[in-house]
């Protein structure tokens, strides 16, 4: 008697199993590559399978307390200023706000993955403790320093020139991607320092709806183009939680990286989906970002001489003039 009653007792949990729905685990979630997801951030980033992206560019609301700092001697303000997405009603807000969308961030990072932020001194410290409470690790904090700032207007403090990003990989123990090869070729045979002169965005780059900006903080394509030939490689994918009008995905499909966008304002997202269709991927000898000095391809000094680039007798330099030959 005991045993019929398990037995129907197993029957009924087998039936009720088979016809429960399946549980889909984040895992077996398809990522949506390429994409634009409307919505909150965070809400959109909770969708989104663990250990998933490469790396993550964000440049969040900078929570701007100015109290009329940033007015123009007419009274006008300056742009974002008054946006509604960059107001909080205080600081705690805006950390909890931050806090929640950086664990989204570090849930969805790949083991070797890394991060990037930009902020200004309205926001950028707050972010940098968070980020290391959440148990990112800090590799650099990159002046962005504007060939061509906005003046301070009130002639009260000094003009704020420049902005901050830091990058941080997912943990202490993370293998970051970093193409120090591509870095230095880019700068002169230099180390790549952590100051970068970049004008803002301005002229043609600046995309404008009806003669007025489509975006207030656009941020220029340079900027983006650095961040990813250094810390991505082709193929990789790029999350941006605050897409805007899109810099980050029209840069990373010209640089053959897949990327992922999430914006809630619906201006701002017909603004990028035209711009990245309009966006070409650029040719394939621009994507080696590890080129190396033994994969360079050589020429033989002889060669150059009998081929007449080089006259017997002539004296060369190297660069910087420390070495000479005749």
């Amino acid at each position: 008697m005991v045993v019929a009653v398990k037995e129907r007792a197993l029957k009924v949990q087998a039936k009720a199993l088979r016809a429960a729905p399946a549980k889909v685990l984040k895992a077996d979630i398809a990522l949506p590559r390429n994409q634009i997801l409307r919505g909150d951030c965070i809400a959109e980033m909770r969708k989104l399978p663990d250990a998933s992206i490469d790396m993550i560019f964000a440049d969040p609301p900078y929570n701007l307390q100015l109290g009329g700092d940033l007015a123009r001697p007419d009274g006008s303000h300056v742009d974002a200023v008054t946006n509604d997405w960059d107001k909080f009603s205080s600081f705690a807000t805006y950390d909890k706000f931050t806090r929640e969308w950086l664990i989204e961030a570090h849930r969805l990072l790949k083991p070797n993955g890394s991060i990037w932020v930009i902020g200004s001194y309205h926001n950028i410290f707050r972010v940098g403790t968070i980020l290391q409470d959440l148990g990112f690790w800090i590799l650099n904090d990159i002046i962005w320093r504007k060939a061509n700032p906005m003046p301070n207007f009130k002639g009260t403090r000094f003009t704020n020139a420049h902005e901050t990003l830091i990058w941080a990989s997912k943990s202490e123990k993370s293998k970051y991607t970093f193409n120090y090869r591509a870095m230095k070729t880019l700068n002169d045979e230099l180390q790549m320092r952590s100051d970068w002169v970049l004008p803002i965005c301005s002229g043609p780059e600046r995309l404008r709806r009806n003669g007025t900006k489509a975006h207030p903080t656009q941020k220029p394509e340079a900027l983006l183009y650095r961040v990813m030939l250094a810390t991505t490689n082709k193929g990789d994918v790029v999350l941006d939680p605050f897409f805007g009008t899109g810099t980050t995905g029209a840069v990373a499909k010209r640089l053959g990286r897949d990327w992922i966008g999430c914006e809630r304002e619906d201006d701002y997202i017909e603004v990028a989906l035209e711009r990245i269709e309009l966006a070409l991927p650029l040719d394939e000898s621009s994507l080696v970002t590890m080129q190396s000095k033994r994969s360079a391809p050589k020429v033989a000094f002889g060669a150059l001489v009998e081929s007449g680039y080089l006259i017997p007798g002539t004296r060369l330099t190297a660069k910087k003039g420390r070495f000479s030959a005749v």
